[in-house]
């Protein structure tokens, strides 16, 4: 008897999988056959859960994701998962095409497949070139890129500096300020430049 393996995915431990897991539940994927990844990046070859719903899937059953891009990140990658998933005669139904099964064992679905999965690359080369765009123009503007906040000043800097000048161990001195003692070299240059 055929059945629905669900998969989802999340790249990073702070997001959330609830929503795809409710929206596969929704499609008539049972808890049990549900697979989930979190902090597992789409760009891996090896995602733990993934491995284990493509070894849950025999001839006749369908793997059912939200969208696309769950599969991976390249057209390379998605196109021999779809040759896997036919060699196993297994189907594939992508919920953010309208609920349809996407069968890639007939040639309109192959193709299909194959459009949808180039055009999810080209997003994320579209994002990935529009973030690279955004932090050159960021920095060429002298703006801020983010990251972790300073906890050390410049003037505690300074004061370390003294401190070391006077003949402390810079080792010992930055370890105080809570911080390698790269980390207060490179803070320190920053401040005499």
């Amino acid at each position: 008897m055929s059945k629905l393996i669900g998969y989802a995915r999340v790249s990073t431990r702070d997001q959330s999988t609830d929503r795809q897991e409710a929206d596969l539940l929704a499609a008539g994927v049972r808890r049990d056959d549900l697979y989930v990844d979190c902090g597992v990046s789409g760009a891996r070859a090896s995602r733990p859960a993934f491995d284990k719903a493509l070894s849950a899937l025999i001839d006749g059953d369908t793997l059912v994701i939200t969208t696309l891009d769950r599969l991976g990140r390249s057209t390379q990658n998605m196109l021999s998962f779809a040759e896997e998933l036919r060699d196993r005669g297994a189907g594939l139904r992508v919920l953010n095409l309208g609920g349809g099964d996407v069968d890639t064992a007939t040639p309109m679905g192959s193709m299909l497949f194959t459009i949808m999965a180039a055009l999810a690359q080209m997003e994320h080369e579209i994002k990935r070139e529009r973030i690279t765009d955004s932090i050159k123009k960021r920095r060429d503007a002298g703006l801020n890129l983010g990251g972790r906040p300073r906890r050390i000043t410049d003037s505690q800097i300074r004061n370390a500096i003294r401190l070391v000048d006077s003949g402390e161990p810079a080792a010992q001195v930055a370890r105080d300020l809570g911080m390698s003692r790269a980390t207060f070299y490179r803070r320190a240059r920053a401040i005499t430049d």
